[in-house]
């Protein structure tokens, strides 16, 4: 009987120490979410015909353009007075009309990127049979 209390005793007390650990509080991970943008926004990359690229975000919502060419920003306000799209500011105009892309530095008039693009073929025209 000896024999057996002590191994006893030892299995009721490892018991009990691992049965009287209450689970550790787990490290609460607070990730805050990134507020959604609701603003309209619009990315295009434009290449030339010399391979030059031209990267433009415009924000319909707040009436704005970002222009990166040549690994310069530039910063500009939409003009509701011209046509199409077009955004300014002091001294650089973007313009979007007709397919046309044009940035130019206004107060030498120096055109820093120009795209004509072409219009989209359609199929062969076809024609009513009667």
């Amino acid at each position: 009987m000896k024999k057996l209390l002590l191994p006893i005793l030892m299995g009721l007390a490892i018991f009990s120490s691992t049965a009287c650990k209450h689970p550790g509080k787990e490290a609460e991970t607070i990730t805050a979410a990134a507020p959604e943008s609701t603003d309209d926004v619009s990315k295009n990359v434009y290449v030339d015909s010399y391979g030059e690229k031209i990267e433009v975000t415009i924000n319909k919502t707040k009436n704005t353009a970002t222009i990166h060419l040549d690994g310069k920003t530039y910063d500009l306000k939409k003009s509701e007075a011209l046509p199409e799209y077009t955004a300014s500011n002091e001294e650089y105009q973007y313009s979007e009309i007709k397919g046309n892309v044009t940035f130019l530095k206004k107060n030498v008039d120096m055109v820093l990127f120009h795209l004509k693009q072409g219009k989209k073929e359609s199929g062969p025209a076809k024609m009513a049979s009667y």
